[in-house]
């Protein structure tokens, strides 16, 4: 963790992460003698778990947010596989009529011819 530092500004979000999770526990005081051994302010930590607690609220949102996402696309899955069904029949039908239809033809096709003959 970086230490002695001037600023925290330059520290990584893990080291950030870290001094939070080490100083939540702390009273006004031990808070303070940390934030000088450091070289922090304790408004600073104060707006790291601020930044930490709006980052897990976000996260939480965006997952409700994916999982509504998901539920639509399963629905409309649905919707469009049904009428995928839907079409298949009607198309099978088409095509059974057609060729009962072309079987009739040749059927009174050769009738005439043997009429014919």
């Amino acid at each position: 963790m970086p230490g002695n530092r001037k600023t925290g500004d330059d520290w990584s979000a893990d080291a950030k992460l870290a001094v939070v999770i080490e100083t939540a526990a702390m009273s006004e005081t031990e808070l303070s003698a940390y934030c000088r051994e450091k070289g922090l302010y304790p408004e600073q930590i104060q707006s790291w778990k601020e930044a930490c607690l709006h980052g897990a609220g976000q996260q939480q949102s965006q997952h409700k947010e994916t999982q509504r996402q998901q539920k639509q696309s399963k629905k409309k899955i649905h919707k469009l596989e049904s009428e995928l069904r839907r079409k298949d029949k009607a198309l099978a039908e088409t095509t059974s009529l057609l060729v009962l239809s072309k079987k009739l033809e040749a059927l009174y096709a050769s009738d005439r011819d043997d009429e014919d003959s």
